[in-house]
């Protein structure tokens, strides 16, 4: 273990800080004030009693009334799964924005590993941009991970008899909190041997994902959080994303023999891209490609003389004849430029779990194996993800813990034969 002047950050005795506020009388949830600056610097704690490590509490983002930061429940120092999703839900952490939900987190299992002996680790991945990772026994053998952020719009949560919606409801604040409840079952249980990874950037980049493939940490295993209904995913489509730029020039239209239209160009080379056979696997399904943007052009009385287009092709396999269409079909007409590629994946099985496939990529292809065979599973339901309509039903929630301890266990014991 580090000494205190090893980590530019204060030290306070763990609850100093957090506390629970009652909601005024009449509203449905208290206003809060988010979160303190983040602790820039590659953390390792281990947490046996006494001090712990934590980041000097501040004011929050402009905007934000004189509430209390986000705390603790008083006598227990921990939310039931649903809490936690909301409180969680309530940090906002757009891609990029991840400082002040990575702090809430590192805390919240710094707690957790005080009293359970497990250590709770920072690792930088930018300046005010940190994965989160804790884990408790000698072995690491399975990890359970997803990811902090969330698209834009931010939105708070708010919640029904049967639904808790919000920006990251489902993608992936509900996920979280799952997977901390299920840990502290686990350990309050006795069990010993896993850990959990969160991560920056999986909306944007994965660079989360990417930073911790580099730095493994011996993971037999990876639970890999994403919203598939509680359902075992057993695969996940890939993605392969083009920019089409295509150049001409300038002239008035009522004479276009003057000019070159690279609208015309753009057109003609993206009706065919759009003929490209695409392949069907019998266990991901059918290839698919969108056309995503099409921007060019000055006025509709000018001759184009750039025109430009984005598309994304979700893979099932192979890509290399898909590659040598869409080359094809711009020749001549356009520039074409290959922005990212991640490759269908074939996922982990247990026997019986309710499966799927997914259509959506992941971090999993980040993370390149080096923290494990990877399974993908999570609670909420894809198509209102990134919608105005996100939320997660609290049965899935729970049901989701359970189904976290039970992977947990399982491949505990399969890491032990």
């Amino acid at each position: 273990m580090s000494s205190r002047a090893d980590f530019p950050i204060a030290f306070r005795k763990p609850g100093e800080r957090g506390r629970q506020v009652p909601p005024k009388p009449g509203s449905e949830r208290n206003p809060i004030r988010l979160g303190s600056p983040a602790n820039t610097g590659s953390l390792s704690l281990v947490f046996s009693g006494g001090w712990s490590a934590i980041g000097n509490a501040g004011p929050g983002p402009p905007g934000h009334n004189g509430s209390p930061p986000f705390g603790f429940p008083p006598g227990k120092g921990y939310m039931s799964v649903l809490e936690l999703t909301r409180t969680l839900i309530d940090i906002e952490s757009i891609t990029g924005n991840e400082q002040t939900i990575g702090n809430y987190l590192y805390e919240y299992l710094g707690r957790l590993a005080e009293r359970t002996g497990g250590r709770v680790e920072q690792m930088e991945v930018e300046p005010k941009r940190h994965n989160v990772f804790a884990q408790w026994g000698g072995r690491l053998e399975v990890t359970l991970s997803t990811h902090m952020d969330t698209v834009p719009p931010f939105f708070a949560s708010r919640e029904d008899e049967t639904r808790i919606w919000g920006r990251g409801a489902c993608d992936t604040k509900g996920i979280i909190a799952s997977m901390i409840e299920a840990a502290e079952r686990l350990l309050a249980a006795g069990e010993r041997d896993f850990g959990l990874l969160f991560v920056v950037g999986e909306e944007r980049n994965s660079t989360g994902a990417y930073h911790a493939a580099r730095n493994p940490r011996g993971s037999r295993y990876l639970i890999n959080g994403e919203p598939t209904c509680n359902r075992l995913a057993l695969g996940s489509k890939g993605s392969l994303r083009y920019e089409v730029a295509a150049s001409g020039r300038l002239a008035h239209s009522a004479y276009p023999e003057l000019g070159d239209s690279a609208i015309h160009k753009l057109v003609d080379a993206l009706a065919d891209i759009r003929r490209i056979p695409l392949p069907v696997d019998p266990v991901l399904g059918a290839s698919t490609l969108n056309i995503g943007t099409i921007s060019g052009g000055v006025a509709p009385n000018v001759v184009a003389d750039a025109a430009s287009a984005e598309i994304l092709i979700r893979l099932v396999g192979d890509a290399s004849a898909i590659k040598q269409g869409v080359a094809r079909a711009v020749e001549g007409r356009a520039q074409l430029l290959e922005i990212l590629e991640i490759p269908a994946l074939r996922l982990g099985s247990l026997d019986g779990m309710e499966t799927t496939v997914v259509a959506f990529t992941t971090d999993v292809p980040a993370f390149g194996g080096q923290w494990g065979e990877p399974f993908l599973i999570g609670p909420g339901d894809i198509h209102v993800a990134h919608t105005l309509e996100e939320h997660v039903l609290k049965s899935d929630l729970v049901a989701a813990v359970e189904i976290y301890q039970n992977m947990v266990r399982r491949l505990c014991k399969r890491a032990s034969k």
